[in-house]
């Protein structure tokens, strides 16, 4: 017999009939009056990853708040990465109230807005935040640009599947990534190096609500937990390696240090090395050009 029992799965399943850790996030769009409007939001997590021409994130909504409306009529967005302190998760389910106009929800607004760094008529971010990223929705995906804001009553179908109006009363947005800004401190231990102590006092926003509270957990430092890497054979990093380029070789030194990336990333990883030897005219990755090209991917992981 399992373990296990079976619930019923009803309408907001994340929410009634699971507890589902996500991000607490405050997503800024411009209203109709040009003021900067923040809906609070969990539903929002990264999309294109890797392999394609730009990185996004997916934001699901119901479409006719506030946000969606304004995503509708405009495109920018910031997503603004709140910490866990008290007040700051007390407004944001204040924030996230719905019916209430932008010029009700912000009038008594806790947190500072200030310009961010993406060019164009965008919403102002939040001071507070320890990290913001500033997007564009991508209207081009499914030809949502057909989607019109005005029907606060839902809309009639036909639907999207993953981008624009998907559903009578709810939305999904492709957020491509234009900025990620993030405070000095975080900054700096992502291109110096993260230890326990570097990590933003992120909230978990537990999912589950009833009909009273929203639930949210302060953070605890993590604990880190070493990879188990398992060393490749050489001659797969020699086989590999001899089919990226004829131009530019591997010594089996050089092969040798590589064992250890996984076999799923090897390719992609040999072939940065390749392009990035060429810019500095090596024809023979040793393990002097290894240690030239690794020193130039990491300054390009800084910039």
């Amino acid at each position: 017999m399992s373990s296990f029992k079976d619930l019923r799965i009803v309408d907001n399943f994340y929410q009634t009939s699971a507890f589902f850790p996500m991000p607490t996030i405050l997503v800024g769009t411009v209203s109709e009056n040009g003021m900067t409007n923040l809906g609070a939001y969990s539903l929002c997590f990264p999309y294109y990853i890797a392999g394609k021409d730009y990185y996004a994130m997916i934001l699901e909504c119901r479409n006719s708040s506030n946000t969606a409306q304004n995503i509708l009529r405009g495109s920018k967005i910031s997503l603004n990465f709140i910490t866990d302190d008290k007040k700051y998760f007390r407004e944001a389910v204040r924030l996230g109230f719905p019916g209430d106009t932008t010029a009700e929800k912000m009038k008594n607004c806790i947190f500072t807005l200030e310009k961010g760094e993406a060019d164009g008529e965008r919403p102002k971010i939040i001071k507070e935040a320890y990290q913001v990223f500033e997007c564009t929705w991508d209207s081009s995906l499914e030809d949502a640009f057909n989607d019109k804001a005005g029907n606060l009553d839902g809309y009639e179908p036909p639907y999207h599947n993953f981008n624009g109006i998907t559903s009578k009363f709810g939305a999904h947005f492709i957020l491509k990534i234009d900025k990620i800004l993030m405070k000095d401190k975080y900054y700096n231990a992502i291109v110096n190096g993260v230890k326990a102590k570097d990590f933003p006092p992120v909230p978990v926003d537990y999912g589950y609500r009833d009909s009273t509270n929203f639930w949210c957990s302060p953070f605890k430092k993590p604990f880190p937990e070493k990879i188990q890497a398992k060393e490749g054979d050489i001659n797969s990093v020699k086989y590999a390696a001899k089919r990226i380029d004829p131009e530019v070789g591997f010594t089996d030194e050089a092969c040798a240090q590589l064992t250890k990336i996984p076999r799923v990333f090897l390719k992609a990883a040999l072939t940065q090395m390749v392009s990035i030897a060429k810019e500095e005219g090596i024809n023979v990755i040793d393990e002097s050009a290894l240690q030239i090209i690794n020193d130039k991917r990491r300054k390009e992981k800084k910039g």
